[in-house]
């Protein structure tokens, strides 16, 4: 296993698991929580089809340590800066091009809901809270929070950043917000089920054009994503035609 600020890093097979490590609420420190650097080494790694994020003890994160953050707070570049490369790590997250599942459990507060928001697909325990608290602080979400869940709950983003309540797991099905429900209290082995069994026996390149297919339709016009789409089949289908010659 290997560690990076809060973040480990170990591998099962073909899936990579990102685990938070902080203390009983796994805290962000910093929103530069992991070195991209050490983050793009990991997810390169040969073999690797998907990843899980999670957090090590009793909750996923309850995000920010508010007397961290009020430190960072008296540098204003400072604070743009490290907020900039929380935005970019998250991106980044979002933008690979193999599956990230977030196995959540306990509190997934702020911070921790934003690198929730930007994988792919989320499970989580019955007994989770999720919760966007930054307005009883006099704060938003600063790392992409209000674009992600506005993309999956729509206009019921107002009333869940403005209110700050807390949301179960059940609600957060319902609308949107968590993919699947475990019946366990730890959502790591339901998250490991779903993913393998979207990567198991799938050639890495079907895994990349799935994921690249699908973020076209989000970043290129229609006609674009779907030149893109069918140029993604046709350089696969010549593949699987060869195979099948040899």
């Amino acid at each position: 296993m290997e560690q990076a600020n809060i973040i480990n890093w170990e591998r099962r097979g073909e899936i990579g698991i990102l685990s938070m490590s902080n203390g009983k609420k796994n805290y962000i420190d910093t929103p530069d929580f992991i070195s991209l650097d050490n983050l793009q080494e990991w997810t390169s790694e040969k073999n690797l089809k998907g990843i899980i994020i999670t957090g090590i003890g009793r909750n996923f994160s309850a995000g920010a340590d508010l007397d961290k953050l009020q430190d960072l707070a008296q540098d204003q570049n400072l604070l743009i800066s490290k907020m900039n490369e929380g935005k970019k790590i998250l991106d980044f997250i979002e933008d690979l091009e193999i599956p990230v599942v977030s196995a959540i459990k306990g509190v997934c507060f702020g911070g921790g809901l934003e690198i929730a928001l930007a994988s792919h697909i989320r499970v989580a325990t019955e007994n989770t809270l999720f919760a966007f608290p930054e307005t009883n602080h006099g704060l938003i979400p600063g790392l992409g929070g209000t674009y992600r869940l506005f993309k999956l709950v729509g206009n019921k983003s107002y009333e869940i950043i403005l209110s700050a309540d807390m949301i179960n797991a059940e609600t957060a099905n319902q609308i949107g917000l968590v993919n699947h429900i475990s019946n366990s209290n730890d959502a790591l082995e339901l998250a490991e089920e779903k993913l393998q069994s979207m990567i198991k026996d799938r050639p890495i390149e079907v895994i990349r054009s799935v994921m690249q297919a699908i973020k076209n339709g989000e970043t290129l016009s229609r006609e674009e994503a779907l030149k893109a789409e069918t140029e993604l089949f046709c350089k696969l289908a010549i593949k699987v035609n060869f195979h099948q010659q040899g």
